[in-house]
């Protein structure tokens, strides 16, 4: 018969669960998942004063740490996804920027190992189907169409580990991308676009599901002319996903978003780039430079805010203190909601027994003091 795996309970922590908020909670841990019940003699850890909320979830990332998930080494992609975990990101999609179709069918090779061996939990590819009119921080220069042939080559290029892509849908051939890429089971997310609400609505009936940095790189919401934001807002099948770093947008736009879609449909996302729990400096993003100054990350050429530096622990912390969030909304935005998207709320998103034990322990502050991933901790709370 074989061992039972070691267990341990953490009790007396505030605990948010899909049911809401138990006070004096416990969370069984035994091996690398949660438990519903613990022996007789279980070794209790006592988180008095602090939260127990289910490891966050990020479906967009393009790298931090010093290292970028488009352009450096499997180490380094590797030295970025630890950074993120150590902020209580304990699942993560790689994101990668606009570059030559032949080098995204080659990157896309290597991070799909990297799927393969659990590190990441698949592959996002913004850029290169996105309007030059809302490029960003994405080379016009590389920029094309999305015809359905050459977005399928990046699905295949990811062996399966393709889990979301970036389209501006009113561009030729954007439609039928959204269709082909709904039958593959790949997220067509609307964004860096140009469309109309009629557009946009168009693509969202062909299979469109979410909404790639709501407000940004989109034309702005007019009473006469309602653009993206309003079709993405209003459509119940839409995720939208936002960057609450208080630089990408006004407090009042976020609420706007909550108010509309409801947290249900609400994807806390970083953005992150390279520079994300590394510091201020010069970078590069795809073939672009970037200087970071102060936290806010801009192209050296044009200005335009390539990215973020956020974690999504300042995030959470942000939501709950300074736009006054539920607790309960702010987990379903950063944990339930992603984890839905990617399939695999099954497994991750929530603190429930036979789930994968991951799980961040924050202060009364909502300041991060512990991070555990499959039952071991990455950060293991002090004093505590």
């Amino acid at each position: 018969m074989a061992a039972r795996a070691t267990a341990t309970v953490l009790a007396g922590a505030r605990v948010v669960l899909p049911t809401g908020v138990v006070e004096n909670g416990r969370v069984v841990v035994e091996g690398t998942r949660i438990a519903g019940a613990a022996d007789p003699g279980t070794p209790v850890r006592d988180l008095s004063g602090h939260w127990i909320v289910p490891g966050f979830v990020d479906i967009h990332n393009h790298g931090g740490g010093g290292a970028s998930f488009t352009s450096g080494t499997a180490e380094d992609v590797l030295k970025g996804v630890d950074t993120h975990r150590r902020h209580g990101t304990t699942t993560l999609v790689a994101s990668t920027v606009t570059a030559s179709m032949d080098f995204l069918t080659r990157r896309a090779g290597m991070l799909s190992e990297l799927v393969e061996q659990g590190d990441l939990a698949g592959i996002h590819f913004e850029g290169p189907f996105i309007s030059p009119c809302r490029k960003g921080a994405h080379s016009e220069a590389l920029l094309l169409d999305p015809d359905p042939a050459e977005v399928r080559k990046l699905v295949d290029a990811a062996r399966g580990t393709a889990r979301m892509i970036t389209l501006a849908t009113e561009l030729p051939g954007g439609i039928d991308s959204v269709r082909m890429l709904a039958e593959q089971g790949v997220i067509a997310a609307i964004g860096h676009t140009d469309a109309s609400y009629e557009q946009t609505a168009e693509a969202i009936e062909a299979g469109a599901t979410v909404a790639t940095h709501l407000f940004n790189a989109m034309p702005g919401l007019a009473h006469r002319a309602p653009g993206p934001i309003a079709a993405l807002l209003e459509d119940e099948r839409v995720t939208v996903e936002l960057i609450n770093d208080g630089v990408h947008l006004h407090p009042a736009a976020l609420e706007l978003a909550f108010h509309s879609a409801g947290a249900g449909r609400v994807a806390f996302i970083t953005d992150a780039m390279d520079a994300a729990g590394f510091g201020d400096g010069r970078y590069e993003l795809g073939p672009l430079e970037v200087e970071v100054k102060d936290g806010v990350a801009r192209l050296v050429e044009g200005g335009s805010i390539a990215g973020s530096t956020l974690t999504l622990d300042t995030a959470f912390r942000r939501a709950v203190t300074v736009d006054r969030l539920p607790v309960e909304d702010v987990v379903r935005a950063i944990s339930a909601n992603p984890a839905r998207l990617l399939g695999a709320y099954d497994r991750i998103g929530s603190l429930e027994p036979t789930k994968d034990a991951d799980l961040v322990v924050l202060d009364s502050d909502f300041v991060l003091q512990g991070v555990m991933r499959r039952g071991e901790w990455i950060v293991e709370p002090k004093g505590a």
